[in-house]
């Protein structure tokens, strides 16, 4: 072997080894319960107050099937509500159909409504969106999304309630 060979090969081992390295310290998600938020219970409670799918979105960072969720066909007027303690998340006049299969909306309902983070879980990073009252992982943020702010707030319906009105 040649020496470029040699300093090629140990340049792209070198690389790799600290793609890796930024990899595995960074995955998983920016956990919101990492924060002291307004409404707190411990796991036991949560599971208590949540449904099994609820606990696994909200508490556990989950994600549920695409065109799963009946919130995502919901039109009426209303408030979507956090479905952990009730903090009111988005209105139906920002609401419109994206054609993921996961309620979005183009900002939240107010600007203290909802935190972000940084999510790595897939291996890149993505603006995760949370509940700012209680922490629930609530889904993501996108720049995809239509005028006036460009952004695609992606939200499992399990991690909301439907309040009409």
């Amino acid at each position: 072997m040649t020496d470029h060979q040699t300093n090629r090969r140990g340049v792209l081992n070198w690389i790799g080894a600290s793609a890796s390295f930024v990899a595995l310290t960074a995955c998983g998600s920016g956990r919101a319960e990492a924060k002291d938020f307004p409404v707190s219970f411990s796991e036991a409670e949560w599971r208590k107050r949540l449904t099994a799918g609820e606990f696994r979105i909200l508490r556990e960072a989950s994600t549920e099937k695409p065109y799963s969720s009946p919130l995502n066909d919901e039109k009426r007027k209303g408030t979507f509500v956090c479905a952990g303690c009730g903090n009111a998340l988005y209105s139906s006049r920002t609401k419109y159909d994206s054609g993921t299969g996961w309620p979005s909306f183009w900002a939240a309902i107010d600007k203290g409504a909802v935190g972000t983070s940084t999510d790595y879980k897939i291996g890149y990073p993505r603006t995760e969106v949370h509940c700012a009252d209680c922490g629930g992982h609530l889904g993501h943020i996108f720049k995809d999304g239509p005028k006036p702010t460009g952004q695609r707030h992606c939200i499992n319906g399990l991690a909301m309630d439907f309040k009409p009105g």
